[in-house]
């Protein structure tokens, strides 16, 4: 099953505007999200936090950035459609 990782932080339209973008379009393919508070941890505040919304494919370790800012639905349907997603 293919995971999306959402980073986002409270309080955020923007967050969740891609939140809700996002769920029906990994429901039609199948896959599991995953939403993390960057706030939450320092490395990936240090990393992403003026970046967020931001959906990759895959956990923050080695994921694939898919959109930033706001939902590309293309890109998405692209990456879970790949057979090694």
């Amino acid at each position: 099953m293919a995971v999306l990782t959402l980073l986002s932080r409270a309080y955020c339209h923007l967050c969740e505007e891609m939140r809700d973008a996002v769920h029906p379009v990994a429901a039609e393919h199948g896959a599991a999200i995953v939403e993390v508070d960057v706030d939450a941890y320092p490395d990936l505040e240090a990393a992403y936090g003026e970046r967020v919304p931001l959906l990759m494919l895959g956990a923050p370790a080695d994921g694939v950035v898919l959109c930033e800012y706001r939902f590309d639905r293309t890109a998405v349907d692209t990456a879970l459609r790949e057979p090694d997603a």
